[in-house]
């Protein structure tokens, strides 16, 4: 059987928190990145493409084979709704009847879990992964530093900085 996490955040955009929360998840055989398309709580994120458009490249620069881009939520997606957890889980098992998913929370949402939609019927049917960063960088810190003409080496990888400066996306 199969063993995939799937790792959904706003990716707005990925950091080297992200790649310290993936290099812990080298036990699954994949790895799936799935970027929210709208957030459950309103945040403010770039667009979805955007997003994806960096993870490609975030992707590139990690070089592992077993980490993939999901856009699932792309098709779940209904117009003024968030796409929940548990939709995504559950579309990813009927693509994937016989695996076994793990959803891996990060620590900004661990406190959160109990919000979740469906949390009670997310922990009986699938695998809850709590993996904390061990790089303390954040999404906040790069948007923050962008928005203040402040270099960014080192939060991210190289070409999603690239991508970021080049573009002015914050």
């Amino acid at each position: 059987m199969q063993k995939i996490a799937v790792f959904g955040s706003a990716f707005n955009p990925p950091t080297l928190g992200h790649k310290s929360v993936i290099d812990s998840l080298g036990h699954f055989d994949r790895i799936l990145l799935v970027p929210s398309i709208s957030h459950a709580w309103g945040k403010d994120m770039l667009d979805y493409q955007t997003r994806c458009q960096l993870l490609h490249a975030f992707i590139r620069d990690l070089q592992w084979d077993k980490l993939e881009l999901s856009n699932i939520e792309s098709s779940l997606v209904q117009p003024q709704e968030s796409v929940t957890t548990y939709a995504v889980l559950d579309a990813l098992q009927t693509q994937h009847p016989d695996a076994q998913l793990t959803f891996v929370i990060g620590p900004d949402n661990l406190f959160n879990f109990g919000k979740f939609y469906r949390a009670q019927e997310i922990l009986e049917r699938w695998s809850v992964m709590a993996c904390p960063q061990r790089l303390a960088i954040r999404s906040t810190d790069i948007r923050d530093k962008l928005s203040q003409h402040q270099s960014i080496a080192g939060l991210t990888t190289p070409s999603v900085e690239a991508m970021l400066v080049q573009q002015k996306l914050y």
